[in-house]
């Protein structure tokens, strides 16, 4: 990253004269955005004043969904995680920044400004100011950028439980991507380095085994690719054995038995979150009894009974297992975290008994009579794809209509649904059943 001048902002902008009308409409719809649309209300307030190519928000409040994305598809589908923490942690205390970053794989003029209270990250990439006299200043772009930043912290704050469990599923699914990834990835760095030094193949061999392994690693990364595109699910006997590779090193070295009952083969496959989850509670339970004195054996039953994944995990150590101790009590927020159940039945000499209940589809709501709304077919269309978290642009092209005929749509809908934001007619919609 390289800054351009001794005052760079100056290059973009110049003086701050009174504030338009417009621009007071602006900061209305940027304080009323949801959380999936706050990218995009922020790139249009900014518009009149200065032109980016795309507007990104990276924000670690929203653990599931870090970034915010709006513009140019080549930028905003290809921008990184990796890429906006290096720019945040180059900024340091800086609050601004305008030059060159690598960003969506290749160096960009951008603009940068960071939220000191929550550190999270605004990029503008190709910065341009739209007035040739440079009328509006740094301080309005800074000013937008306080209230959307501040929205995203109480929108964050004041979150439903619908919004939490997504969020947490999201993030468990990007993390377990990432492991594999990694572990792909160090496999096969390992593999190519153990050929390229090894003293037993001569220079056309090794490039020929290197050329062999790199196509297969290529391939089988794409398909892992593939796979994590879709909703993820995971046979049971799949997720339990891989749970039995996660133990593996603890039934290796620690000496203390632990015994696998497999569940059904034909059991009902588990949406990935459960999966993930399951695995991760599963670990955390058996770590928390294995640190009790006198502790030689874990058994681990899981079953599945078509709606719930059954977890049963048993110790034979002295009852010391402790319902209300910090491990235990971050393992019942996680199984409440989607709607389960953790039940401890301790008895002194006689070891603990755990017993977890995870739902494998989420909870169903009270139906409402949603032909009360009196939504016309389109409208009710739009109003499903505003449940899904889609923006109005996908929308549009879902369903086959310009962006504005799907604004049309929406605003018809808040007046039908008596609501005053796309996150209430969500809201609304849910309690409805509608999904």
């Amino acid at each position: 990253m390289s800054a351009a001048t001794d005052h760079p902002l100056t290059e973009v902008f110049g003086h701050t004269p009174d504030l338009p009308w417009p621009f007071l409409q602006a900061v209305a719809a940027l304080a009323d955005a949801p959380l999936t649309d706050i990218a995009e209300r922020l790139r249009e307030a900014i518009s009149p004043y200065l032109a980016t190519s795309a507007l990104v928000i990276f924000t670690e409040e929203c653990t599931g969904r870090p970034r915010k994305k709006a513009g140019e598809e080549e930028i905003i589908s290809r921008v990184s995680i990796a890429e906006l923490d290096a720019l945040r942690s180059a900024l340091s205390d800086e609050e601004s920044f305008f030059g060159e970053a690598e960003l969506a794989g290749r160096p960009r003029p951008v603009l940068a400004l960071i939220h000191t209270s929550s550190r999270a990250l605004l990029v503008l990439t190709d910065p341009r100011s739209v007035d040739p006299k440079r009328e509006m200043g740094m301080d309005v772009v800074s000013y937008l950028w306080r209230i959307a930043a501040q929205r995203i912290h109480e929108k964050v704050a004041d979150a439903p439980p619908s919004f939490l469990l997504e969020s947490r599923a999201a993030s468990a699914e990007r993390v377990r991507v990432t492991a594999e990834l990694t572990d792909l990835h160090s496999t096969t760095l390992e593999t190519l380095l153990a050929a390229l030094r090894s003293s037993s193949l001569d220079d056309a061999a090794a490039r020929s085994t290197v050329t062999d392994l790199t196509a297969k690693a290529l391939i089988g990364i794409r398909t892992l690719s593939d796979r994590t595109t879709d909703l993820i699910e995971q046979p049971v006997a799949t997720t339990f054995e891989r749970l039995r590779e996660d133990l593996r090193p603890l039934t290796r070295f620690s000496g203390i038995k632990v015994e696998f009952v497999e569940p059904p083969l034909n059991g009902r496959a588990l949406p990935g979150e459960v999966a993930h989850a399951a695995r991760a509670i599963v670990r955390g339970l058996v770590l928390a009894m294995v640190e009790q004195p006198d502790v030689s054996r874990v058994r681990i039953h899981w079953d599945c009974d078509g709606e719930n994944l059954l977890i049963n995990v048993r110790d034979d150590g002295g009852g010391a297992l402790a319902a209300d101790s910090p491990n235990i009590s971050r393992l019942d927020r996680r199984v409440q975290a989607l709607t389960g159940h953790l039940q401890i039945d301790v008895m002194p000499g006689w070891g603990a008994d755990v017993f977890v209940t995870l739902p494998l589809d989420l909870p169903a709501r009270p139906a409402g009579d949603v032909a009360e709304w009196n939504l016309a077919a389109r409208e009710l269309e739009v109003l499903q794809h505003l449940v899904s978290g889609e923006r109005n642009r996908t929308i549009a092209s879902l369903l086959g209509i310009s962006e504005n005929t799907v604004k049309f749509h929406v605003r018809n809908l808040f007046k039908k649904l008596d609501v005053g934001s796309r996150t209430e007619a969500i809201a609304l919609a849910h309690s409805n059943g509608l999904r």
